[in-house]
């Protein structure tokens, strides 16, 4: 059997408030899931590029290699 309500924001929140302090965690856990999830696609995004090969990408993470090496050589 399924119900559907409309519930304004405070509804919620105080549904939320009401509830069992183990069960705001696993809301809370859950909204955080969702939330990373999205930040990150976002995230993705934003750097996505077809402007750099990966032999471009290799060689600068080996030129950064190398003078890390350098650095702690000395």
């Amino acid at each position: 059997m399924e119900a559907n309500m409309n519930l304004s924001f405070s509804q919620i929140l105080e549904l939320v408030r009401n509830l069992p302090c183990e069960q705001k965690i696993k809301i809370s856990q859950e909204l955080e899931k969702e939330t990373i999830g999205s930040k990150l696609t976002e995230l993705l995004t934003a750097f996505r590029t077809d402007k750099l090969s990966m032999n471009e990408i290799t060689s600068e993470v080996e030129q950064v290699r190398q003078d890390l090496h350098e650095r702690t050589a000395n």
